[in-house]
C-alpha cells in the first residue's frame, strides 16, 4: 500500500468516525473530542487536531452543519450535526462490505520478537510488558465504567434487547475484550520470561 493510499483510508475512516459520532445529537468540537477518547478510542483514535480538520471538510462538503452558539465570558463555540447528506453517505458506508481487516502493527511486538536475539536483559522485557499491562489495566477500567453507564442498571441481556441503538455498545464489547485479551497475553509472557530467568 502507498503512503497517498494509506492516509486516504486513515482520513475516510475519521469522516465516518465523526459521522457516527454525531449519531448521537448536535455537539461542539471539545464534545465530540470527549466522545472519541471515551467511546470510539477503542478503535478509531484521534487527536483533537484531527478531529476538528475532519470536522471543517466535512462542513464544507456539506454533510454536516454548523452553528454559533454565544456565550457570556467564553469564546463563541460551533455546534456541530449531521444533515440528510451525511446521514445519506453514512449510511451507504455503513452498509458497504468492509474493504479488509486491519492488520496489527505493534512495535512492542517487534521488540519481544527480537529480545533474545539481540541481547536484550529480560528484565528490560518484563518492564515493557509490565507497562503495557499498566495501560491495558487503565483502558479497561475506563471502558468498563463506559459500560456501567450505558447498562445504567440493566442486565447485558436487557440492555441489548430494549435500547433504541446498540451499536455504541457492540463496539465498546470489541474494546473491552481487545484489552482482556491484551492483559491474558502479557501475563503468559511474563510468566514465560520468569521461568527463563529462573532456570538461566
Amino acid at each position: 500500500m502507498t503512503i497517498i493510499s494509506c492516509c486516504y483510508r486513515v482520513h475516510m475512516s475519521l469522516k465516518y468516525a465523526v459521522l457516527a459520532a454525531l449519531l448521537e445529537g448536535e455537539a461542539s468540537g471539545y464534545e465530540l473530542s470527549k466522545v472519541f477518547d471515551i467511546s470510539l478510542a477503542n478503535f478509531w483514535p484521534a487527536t483533537p487536531q484531527q478531529l476538528y480538520r475532519e470536522l471543517e471538510r466535512l462542513a464544507q462538503d456539506g454533510l454536516i452543519e454548523a452553528r454559533v452558539v454565544r456565550q457570556e465570558r467564553r469564546p463563541d463555540k460551533r455546534m456541530f450535526t449531521l444533515t440528510e447528506a451525511g446521514r445519506a453517505d453514512l449510511g451507504a458506508f455503513a452498509a458497504a462490505p468492509p474493504r479488509r481487516p486491519t492488520a496489527v502493527r505493534d512495535e512492542l511486538l517487534i521488540k519481544i520478537q527480537a529480545m533474545d536475539g539481540v541481547g536484550v536483559d529480560p528484565a528490560t522485557a518484563r518492564a515493557q510488558i509490565e507497562e503495557r499491562m499498566s495501560w491495558a489495566r487503565g483502558k479497561l477500567d475506563r471502558y468498563l465504567r463506559v459500560r456501567e453507564r450505558l447498562l445504567a442498571g440493566r442486565t447485558e441481556e436487557e440492555f441489548l434487547r430494549e435500547a433504541d441503538r446498540i451499536g455504541p455498545y457492540l463496539t465498546l464489547m470489541a474494546g473491552i475484550g481487545f484489552e482482556e485479551e491484551n492483559l491474558r497475553w502479557c501475563e503468559r509472557v511474563l510468566a514465560h520470561l520468569r521461568r527463563r530467568t529462573a532456570v538461566g
